[in-house]
């Protein structure tokens, strides 16, 4: 099992201001916890290389793209030795935008997202169903996504 690096308040504080707004400068946030912005400096180094922070990102708005169909798609495999090959094949799939190894019902669970139910067709029956690992899928339509947010740090 793997040792959790050790974070006090201040550490905390940081990546919560960070996971707000990742453009804050290390000088406002020294301000705000009453630090010097070197120290913030220091203490965010620390957290990259413990891999609690691995990297920032831009959020886009998938709906301003055009992108109006998310699901989520649960994929039996026709044995549990065929996961990395499959794997391998649903990342060449763009439309795939996450994928989880599950227990349960389902081997791989995945996010897709299409510009419409015709994309989304044809990606199902002639993408992800055609590939030779697969041995069936059911598709859920999500309609709204009213929660989307981070771990509390």
């Amino acid at each position: 099992m793997t040792q959790q690096p050790r974070m006090d308040d201040l550490d905390r504080d940081i990546l919560k201001a960070l996971m707000n707004d990742a453009r804050i400068p290390y000088a406002e946030m020294a301000k705000l916890f009453n630090v010097s912005p070197a120290t913030v400096h220091v203490r965010v180094e620390k957290m990259r290389a413990a891999e609690i922070i691995t990297g920032t990102e831009v959020v886009v708005n998938p709906k301003l793209l055009g992108y109006d169909v998310c699901c989520f798609i649960g994929i039996n495999l026709n044995a549990a030795r065929d996961y990395h090959s499959a794997l391998a094949k649903l990342n060449e799939l763009e439309e795939v935008v996450e994928a989880y190894y599950t227990t349960g019902a389902y081997n791989i669970f995945v996010k897709l997202m299409c510009k419409s139910i015709e994309e989304l067709q044809y990606v199902l029956i002639d993408k992800l169903q055609a590939i030779d690992e697969v041995q069936s899928t059911e598709t859920l339509i999500s309609l709204q996504n009213p929660i989307n947010r981070n771990v509390k740090p």
